[in-house]
C-alpha cells in the first residue's frame, strides 16, 4: 500500500502478460476485461487471433435472438478491432445464409488474414462470396457446409498450405483446378462428395484424407505425400460404381508415393486398390511405409486378399500393421481357391522390422486364419499380435484361439493376445 492507496496488481501487469491472458481467453470474455481498468480497456481490440462460436454471446431461447446476438457481437468485435487480424474462426449452429457474413469477409480479404474457418448450422447452406478469393495471404481454409464457386479469373491462392472441405458444393471440374492453383498445399481434406472422379497435382503434399463417394482416385503428382487416409463411400453396385480401366488402380494410386510413410484404408478402399489387370506389371516398392491400417476388408474376395499380400510383401520397413474384416462367414467358407496359400502366396518373404499386429473384427474363416499363419511364421521381429473376433462370433472362438496358438512363430518374443470382449 501506498500513499493509503491499495496496489493495483491487474492494471500493473507487464504487457506481456496481459497479452498471455488476453490470447488464452474466449473472444467473449476477452472482450469483457475491458471493464477491469483503464489499462486493460479496449486492450482485446488488437488479438490477431478470433475465434467465434455460439457461447460467445449469453444463450436464449428463441433462435432468431440468439442468432441476432451472435451477429451484432461479432460486427462490434470487428468495427472496434485494431491492427491485423491472422486468423478468423466462425462455428456457429444458429447462424446460416446472411449478408453480414458476407461483410465479415469482405472486410476481412482487405487486410491479410492468413486462416479462415467457416462452420454454419445445417439450414440452407452458405453461399461463399467471392471476395474470399481476394485474401492472397490465406494459408489455411476450412469450409464446413458451404457452395463454392471460383471465379473464372481466380489464379489460386499462392501461399495456402491447408485446406479442408467438407460438405461443400464446388463443381467435380473446379476442384482439381482449385487444389492444383495451391502450389505450396501440403495437407489436404476432402469429405462427404459425390461421385468425384478425382486427379490430383500437387507437388508438395504431405497429407491427404479423402472420404466420400469417390469413383476414381488418381494420385499423378503428388511425390511428397507422408499420410493418406481413404473411405470410399456407395450407393450403387462395386462393379458399377468404381470406373473400369484397364490401367491397374493399385499401381495409379500407389505408384507416385516414393514418401509414403501411413497408408489408412477404409470401407471398399482395398476393392478399389483391386480392380485392374496387375499381371505383368512391375512391382512397386513403399520403401518408407511404416504403418498400414485397412477396414473393413472381405476375405472372401481373392482379390482383395491379393491387394493386402502385394501390399505389405512391397513395404520392406513395415512396423505396424492393423486390419479389420467385414467377411460373411458363410460366404468366406465356401470361397473358392482355399490352395491359395500354398500355390500363391510369397514361401520367402520375412517382415523384419513388423512388431505389431492388429486384427479385428476376425470371424475365424480359412483365409482369415490362413492370413494370421502366414504373419506370424513370416514376422522374427513380432512383439504383439492381437486379435478381436466378430460380435457375432460366439461358439467358435475356443475353437480358433485353439488353431492360433498351433500356429508356428518366427519370433520367440511374439506375445498373442486374443480379446474376448
Amino acid at each position: 500500500m501506498e500513499d493509503g492507496k491499495a496496489m493495483d496488481y491487474i492494471s500493473d501487469l507487464p504487457e506481456s502478460i496481459i497479452k498471455s491472458i488476453l490470447t488464452l481467453l474466449p473472444i467473449g470474455d476477452a472482450v469483457r476485461t475491458s471493464i477491469l481498468s483503464s489499462k486493460w480497456r479496449y486492450r482485446w481490440a488488437k488479438l490477431t487471433d478470433l475465434v467465434f462460436d455460439d457461447k460467445c454471446v449469453f444463450m436464449y431461447n428463441d433462435r432468431e435472438v440468439m442468432e441476432c446476438s451472435l451477429i451484432n457481437f461479432i460486427t462490434r468485435v470487428l468495427f472496434l478491432h485494431q491492427g491485423p487480424i491472422r486468423k478468423f474462426q466462425l462455428c456457429s449452429a444458429f447462424l446460416q445464409c446472411c449478408v453480414d457474413i458476407d461483410q465479415w469477409i469482405l472486410f476481412l480479404s482487405r487486410g491479410d488474414i492468413e486462416e479462415l474457418v467457416l462452420e454454419l448450422g445445417e439450414g440452407e447452406w452458405f453461399r461463399v462470396p467471392s471476395c474470399l478469393f481476394n485474401c492472397r495471404k490465406l494459408m489455411r481454409l476450412e469450409l464446413i457446409r458451404c457452395e463454392l464457386d471460383p471465379p473464372r479469373t481466380f489464379k489460386g491462392f499462392l501461399w495456402l498450405k491447408s485446406l479442408s472441405l467438407h460438405q461443400v458444393l464446388v463443381a467435380p471440374e473446379a476442384i482439381e483446378s482449385f487444389i492444383s492453383s495451391c502450389p505450396l498445399l501440403e495437407s489436404l481434406s476432402l469429405s462427404y462428395f459425390d461421385s468425384l472422379s478425382l486427379t490430383l497435382r500437387s507437388p508438395n503434399l504431405k497429407f491427404l484424407c479423402l472420404e466420400g463417394e469417390f469413383k476414381d482416385i488418381c494420385l499423378e503428382n503428388t511425390p511428397l505425400l507422408v499420410a493418406v487416409s481413404v473411405s470410399m463411400y456407395m450407393i450403387d453396385d462395386i462393379g458399377e460404381h468404381f470406373e473400369q480401366s484397364s490401367s491397374c488402380n493399385f499401381i495409379k494410386f500407389l505408384g507416385g508415393v516414393p514418401h509414403l510413410e501411413r497408408l489408412i484404408g477404409h470401407i471398399y478402399f482395398t476393392k478399389y486398390l483391386s480392380i485392374g489387370d496387375y499381371v505383368g506389371i512391375q512391382p512397386i516398392t513403399c520403401s518408407r511405409l511404416k504403418a498400414i491400417e485397412l477396414y473393413q476388408v472381405s476375405f472372401e474376395d481373392m482379390t482383395e486378399i491379393s491387394v493386402i499380400l502385394r501390399l505389405i510383401t512391397n513395404a520392406p520397413i513395415l512396423k505396424d500393421l492393423q486390419i479389420s474384416g467385414s467377411s460373411n462367414a458363410l460366404a468366406a467358407a465356401e470361397a473358392p481357391d482355399l490352395d491359395f496359400w500354398e500355390k500363391e502366396c510369397p514361401k520367402d518373404c520375412i517382415f523384419k522390422h513388423l512388431k505389431v499386429v492388429k486384427m479385428t473384427d476376425m470371424s475365424g474363416v480359412s483365409h482369415e486364419m490362413e492370413f494370421i499363419k502366414f504373419l506370424l511364421a513370416s514376422s522374427p521381429a513380432l512383439k504383439m499380435m492381437i486379435i478381436t473376433p466378430c460380435v457375432y462370433v460366439t461358439d467358435g472362438r475356443l475353437k480358433m484361439l485353439i488353431e492360433l496358438l498351433r500356429f508356428r512363430r518366427a519370433s520367440a518374443q511374439a506375445e498373442l493376445v486374443f480379446i474376448q470382449d
